[in-house]
């Protein structure tokens, strides 16, 4: 099978899997078609009804990165699935505009399966963009209002750490690797300049060039209230939206496992008031 046909085949496919409830389009009770319509489609993207046709049937040109981008919009394509798109078409995927920041609801329910654990979802730019009461309670109630990880770590107070320094590198790491996938993106450029007008440390480490992957690290943080707290970091990529879900436990009998637990007990009281 052809390059074109592969993508004729995906394109049809993806438009099979739509209802036009989908994309903002009426029903109709009496609709035969299974999923949208070719015409529905180029009108949705913006392109010729016959230039669309051509492309599901395999006898279209090499489609650019401006449609290949409109057909990503119209079929709510993943990063995953849009670079899969532009392989098919033969042709170089452009960068994405900006990060996902929204989290898909089936990461928000796993974090309310599990109460007894701090979980924080962050965005490409380190932005919390989720957090269940138990982060709330152990890292602070601001965690609810989205902060940014690294401002917190560079530009402001933060909770001590033992792997304050790795931290920073972690940081940094990803928010290079984000440069690469969103060069256009203007929250992060805003970001990245308020990072390095404030720290100088963040200047220095960006220039280093770290690269760190994500996994299990354990570090001992010193709450205010609870004192040094040794606990596991573990985390989970959601890599469709260039997002990780953070685990943050403590050994099970341990005294850290205790101090979290009350810290989190504490926290769910605070709020039942």
């Amino acid at each position: 099978m052809t390059g074109k046909q592969e993508l004729a085949r995906f394109l049809r496919g993806r438009r099979e899997q739509l209802v036009p409830a989908d994309v903002g389009l009426p029903g109709e009770p009496s609709r035969r078609t299974l999923g949208l319509r070719r015409e529905e489609v180029a009108e949705l993207a913006h392109m010729s009804v016959d230039y669309y046709a051509r492309l599901e049937q395999a006898r279209g040109p090499r489609p650019s990165p401006r449609i290949l981008d409109a057909l990503t919009g119209v079929f709510r394509l993943t990063p995953a699935e849009r670079g899969h798109m532009f392989r098919l078409a033969g042709t170089e995927a452009t960068p994405l505009a900006a990060p996902v920041r929204t989290v898909r609801p089936h990461v928000t329910a796993l974090l309310r399966r599990i109460p007894d654990t701090a979980a924080i979802v962050t965005d490409a730019l380190c932005d919390v963009i989720a957090a269940n009461a138990s982060a709330s309670a152990v890292f602070g109630r601001d965690y609810g209002a989205r902060p940014n990880l690294a401002r917190r770590r560079f530009l402001g107070s933060t909770m001590e750490s033992s792997g304050a320094e790795e931290f920073a590198h972690i940081l940094v790491a990803r928010l290079r690797r984000s440069t690469d996938r969103y060069p256009h993106d203007p929250a992060l450029a805003r970001l990245l300049a308020e990072l390095r007008a404030g720290s100088e440390e963040f200047t220095q480490i960006w220039d280093t060039g770290p690269v760190h992957a994500p996994g299990h690290r354990s570090k001992t943080l010193i709450h205010p209230e609870a004192g040094p707290l040794r606990v596991n970091c573990d985390v989970l990529t959601v890599p469709d939206d260039d997002q990780q879900v953070v685990f943050v436990t403590a050994d099970p009998g341990s005294p850290s496992e205790r101090a979290l637990r009350q810290l989190v007990s504490a926290g769910r009281d605070f709020s039942a008031r």
